[in-house]
């Protein structure tokens, strides 16, 4: 990686700015991502979300975890994660 003096690429007034917070040492500024999030562009995110929280539901309303993981075709030990993550 290549330093780059903040003076030759920074617009004076946002260089102002910046040495109010540092100056004089080195600061990493991260590459900028625009990408969307896993499972936001498909719904896949939304879509399981959904599903945990009917896990949780299910198991608040009296059902044990073997009969919700045969529901999800999931793990017991998966079903177990979901519901200690809600608490």
């Amino acid at each position: 990686m290549k330093y780059i003096n903040a003076e030759e690429v920074l617009p004076r007034e946002l260089l102002y700015q910046i040495q109010q917070y540092i100056q004089g040492n080195l600061i990493y500024i991260p590459k900028y991502d625009n990408r969307e999030k896993w499972g936001e562009k498909t719904g896949a995110k939304r879509i399981m979300f959904e599903r945990n929280n009917q896990i949780i539901s299910m198991y608040e309303n009296g059902y044990n975890i073997k009969e919700i993981s045969k529901k999800y075709y999931l793990s017991e030990h998966t079903i177990r994660k979901i519901i200690n993550k809600s608490r």
